[in-house]
């Protein structure tokens, strides 16, 4: 029996911050299921740890999450890229993180231990997803969610290399498909869609739900 929906934020950043959002979200994967989730753009880990408790609720212990994130605020690896702000601007949390927990929250081993609850069941990766993504198995993943870099050329090189999940009858969910500051998620979904023939639907006019066309 899954327990009411909820979006907690575990006093970090996250891009799903907007009231309903997070919950409609985690009501997306409620209503599909998937057992082995990918997530590209794991930022402070919010929203890996929402979709673990989720899974964990649905399946047990029978789930795998993996995340991929550059974590990294080098200007060099990320001046053309467009990323979130990692910076809090409740100064409470900023002192909190840097002079109590003493962890970067935007961090590798900050986000493995925000899921350590779930520790068997994930794989947090360190890297670039146009990379990343060329060197592991995909074929495993029916839940993608994109949200990692939101350039054009990133954007769409990630769904390029995403495409057995759709034809396996897996699902990509894009965040921040109307985002104006970076035209390139749209310009890049609507592109990749119209290429492969896929399914496309806007969710929360934010979400961009891709999937296999029935026809």
């Amino acid at each position: 029996m899954i327990n009411k929906i909820k979006y907690k934020k575990y006093w970090r950043k996250t891009s799903l911050k907007q009231e309903g959002i997070g919950v409609s979200f985690l009501n997306h994967i409620l209503k599909r299921k998937p057992k082995n989730f990918l997530e590209i753009g794991v930022f402070h880990g919010v929203t890996s740890r929402n979709v673990c408790d989720l899974l964990n609720q649905i399946h047990g212990k029978n789930f795998t999450f993996t995340g991929i994130d550059l974590f990294t605020t080098d200007n060099e690896i990320i001046k053309e890229e467009i990323i979130p702000q990692t910076k809090f601007s409740n100064p409470l949390k900023t002192i909190y993180y840097k002079y109590i927990a003493r962890l970067d929250p935007y961090s590798k081993e900050s986000v493995e231990k925000l899921l350590s609850k779930h520790r068997n069941n994930i794989n947090i990766i360190k890297g670039n997803s146009n990379k990343v993504l060329k060197e592991i198995s995909l074929e495993k993943f029916d839940y993608v969610f994109l949200d990692g870099g939101h350039k054009y050329e990133t954007v769409l090189n990630d769904l390029k290399s995403l495409r057995s999940v759709v034809v396996n009858k897996g699902v990509i969910l894009c965040d921040d498909y109307d985002l104006t500051y970076a035209p390139g998620v749209k310009k890049a979904i609507d592109e990749y869609v119209l290429l492969n023939n896929f399914n496309l639907k806007i969710l929360n006019s934010r979400f961009a739900e891709i999937t296999k066309n029935s026809t």
